[in-house]
């Protein structure tokens, strides 16, 4: 649900709707080793189902200190070791662990986001927002990494900035107003 809001608040006059909307339960394996094979996939999937056009987005953390982890894996980060899945708090509290003592701390976020308007015929937007880990978690916006995610330039973590100073310099919020340029190029504007 965080996903659809922020792409709805990024996509104002675009209408965006759920596949529940269309009565499907819609669930799709992200088993990709990047975030073009998980969004592409996701949104290839769902396109045969509805035949209509479709967004879908692979996003998360990576940390070059730890080789680009979590990476792809970000949603399921400590899973993969056969414990149970960890919320967002346990989440970026096991990322904190992995970094203590590292003097390294930066980190970006990643979005790639596939927009499919019918066969043969889709759009890739892939973007990045660049920073840093904090010590210890701060602020109660955002979602996911967000409460540990430094913004340099702000003294801020995510999780301490409004939603529109996120959107508007996002990796998602970034990706989306792109796909948003490509909709309107298309179909002459919001829809």
């Amino acid at each position: 649900m965080h996903k659809l809001r922020e792409i709805s608040e990024i996509l104002p006059g675009h209408r965006i709707v759920l596949p529940t909307e269309y009565g499907i339960t819609f669930a799709y394996e992200e088993t990709g080793t990047t975030y073009l094979d998980n969004a592409f996939g996701k949104a290839n999937e769902l396109f045969r189902l509805v035949k209509r056009p479709v967004i879908a987005d692979d996003s998360g953390i990576s940390v070059p200190a730890l080789g680009g982890a979590p990476g792809v894996y970000s949603a399921r980060f400590g899973s993969e070791e056969g414990g149970s899945d960890l919320d967002d708090v346990g989440r970026y509290e096991l990322l904190l662990e992995r970094m203590r003592g590292s003097a390294d701390r930066s980190a970006f976020y990643v979005c790639c986001m596939v927009l499919i308007l019918e066969d043969y015929r889709f759009f890739v937007c892939q973007e990045t927002l660049h920073g840093e880990l904090t010590e210890v978690p701060a602020g109660s916006g955002g979602f996911g990494y967000d409460p540990i995610f430094l913004l340099p330039d702000r003294h801020k973590t995510v999780a301490q900035i409004s939603a529109q100073e996120k959107h508007a310099i996002s990796h998602r919020g970034k990706a989306g107003r792109r796909v948003g340029e490509i909709l309107t190029a298309i179909h002459g504007g919001p829809s």
